[in-house]
């Protein structure tokens, strides 16, 4: 499918993407100037504080987006899941450059023109007002369009943490291997980015020559900055007011998942529901469960076993289960019946490899392991049932230290011999597809992973409808079923919601379908 092809398909998706990229730029940025400018005219006037305030800006500057956003994940008011996060980190990457040219736009102003304004007998506001900011208006526009820009970049990868706009197909893209998906995401936003920069441009050198219509347009200005940042907010609180919000990790397993969780719910109550898929780890939706900001996700009991609580590892599917349910319990959460399948971690080795080698069991890819180079996700290498304690338990010494990679690219990269042995998914479509062969776990290290919708008791106490809309999966999606899905949208290149809609109308028919859902 080419990327026209896919923005026709799905034009509707992208347009709605592409309305919440903008206004996430758009609040952030306006909100920066006001923040900048303040601060920039602060420290334009008290020499003193320049370089603590310039350095303070720049701080925040060198910190890396993805570990920005989770920094802030934590924090009460400002962080979380969402535009919340994603505005106050985009605020805190256009400080730098608004602040600075707004001093330099104030400290460049002659001398002279200040002496002359003070004779005639102009306050220092009207000074500031009719004078100062005039002149250093040209310079400030500068600094807006770098923070604009640099925002529209950072607003894709806001995406990780469920605000939404162009990075969710970047992301989708990722996790699919699909490079049609990935442009059909970044090219907008480069477009946007190109428009944003060339509109800011034509903004400054319009203003150069322009004295007098500067000091008319600091007021309109001022006035926009404000009405952009209640109409941001104004449209971020609407979108987090939904009443029900579904939450996933960024795999496409998770995706579709997901997809079956909200389709669920609104063909069985009508509620809307709010999707916050592709946010990224196990414990970015633990905590975004935990704070409110979504209400339900699917986990796996291992996963919360050993990831989420830290306790040991056990064998017992029962014994895994009951002890997750106990945990959540204890942290106002609600374990619900088991969607029907058990996704294992995965040792996957090369198809030609197993057959020529007689490869069956992990224990038999021990002695290979001096030549081989392994591949992981990033979790695996740093959960207490990945790599260390399957190392220990099997004796795996590889030729090198293993690479660490996004999860999703482990599979291609193993089949285009790039790495010898990876971690996957049991129920990873590409496994048949790419020739893989899962080693059996004969020492039995890994924990059962019974996929498990997890959720907010006091949204279930709220709406009793939304439990029993989720029941209605419960033994309902064999590991089969996981894979075809995975397959069709690894393999075949299908929509996760599509592939979710799908299975819905074949295996639940009693489910009514929700009005302007297509098939």
């Amino acid at each position: 499918m080419s990327v026209v092809s896919f923005w026709a398909a799905h034009r509707f998706e992208v347009g709605q993407a592409l309305i919440v990229h903008v206004m996430l730029v758009a609040a952030a940025t306006a909100a920066a100037t006001i923040v900048g400018v303040t601060i920039g005219i602060l420290a334009a006037r008290r020499p003193r504080l320049s370089a603590p305030l310039v350095s303070i800006a720049s701080v925040f500057q060198t910190v890396p987006s993805l570990a920005m956003f989770g920094f802030l994940l934590p924090l009460p008011l400002v962080g979380g899941v969402g535009a919340k996060a994603a505005v106050t980190a985009l605020i805190l990457y256009g400080l730098l450059p608004i602040v600075r040219t707004t001093i330099a736009g104030l400290v460049g102003i002659d001398a002279s023109v200040r002496e002359a304004a003070t004779a005639m007998g102009m306050s220092p506001y009207q000074l500031l007002r009719d004078i100062d900011l005039p002149l250093a208006l040209p310079s400030i526009v500068a600094g807006i369009r770098v923070a604009a820009v640099t925002g529209v970049g950072s607003a894709t990868i806001a995406a990780a943490i469920g605000a939404g706009g162009l990075g969710e197909f970047i992301y989708r893209g990722l996790s699919m291997v699909d490079s049609t998906v990935i442009l059909a995401g970044a090219i907008p936003a480069s477009g946007l980015a190109l428009a944003v920069d060339g509109g800011l441009w034509w903004v400054g050198r319009w203003l150069a020559p322009r004295r007098q219509a500067r000091s008319r347009l600091v007021p309109a200005l001022v006035a926009a900055l404000l009405v952009t940042v209640l109409l941001g907010g104004a449209v971020f609180a609407i979108r987090s007011g939904t009443r029900i919000t579904v939450g996933s990790k960024n795999t496409t397993e998770q995706i579709i998942l997901g997809e079956l969780l909200a389709q669920t719910i609104e063909r069985s109550t009508g509620m809307t529901v709010d999707r916050r898929l592709n946010l990224g780890g196990t414990l970015i939706c633990d905590r975004a469960l935990m704070t409110g900001d979504i209400d339900v996700y699917v986990e796996y009991t291992g996963t919360a076993l050993t990831a989420i609580f830290g306790k040991p590892v056990v064998t017992d599917p029962k014994q895994a289960l009951d002890t997750v349910r106990d945990e959540y319990a204890r942290t106002g959460r609600s374990l619900l019946p088991a969607l029907g399948f058990n996704n294992s971690f995965a040792i996957l080795v090369r198809g030609q490899d197993a057959r020529t080698r007689s490869l069956r069991t992990i224990e038999d890819a021990a002695r290979e392991s001096p030549r081989w180079r392994a591949g992981f996700g990033y979790e695996f290498l740093q959960r207490p049932d990945g790599y260390d304690g399957l190392a220990r338990t099997y004796g795996l010494r590889f030729a090198e230290p293993p690479r660490a990679m996004d999860l999703t690219l482990t599979y291609r990269a193993l089949a285009s011999g790039q790495v010898d042995l990876i971690a996957g998914d049991a129920t990873a479509g590409v496994i048949h597809s790419l020739d893989l062969v899962q080693l059996d776990d004969n020492r039995l290290y890994f924990p059962p992973y019974d996929a498990v919708p997890v959720a907010r008791s006091d949204t279930l106490l709220r709406y009793p409808e939304v439990r029993d809309a989720i029941l209605k999966l419960a033994g309902r999606v064999s590991a089969r079923d996981m894979q075809a899905m995975n397959a069709a949208v690894d393999g075949r290149e299908k929509d996760p919601a599509a592939a979710a809609r799908e299975f819905l109308d074949a295996n639940l028919p009693d489910l009514a379908r929700v009005p302007g859902q297509a098939h």
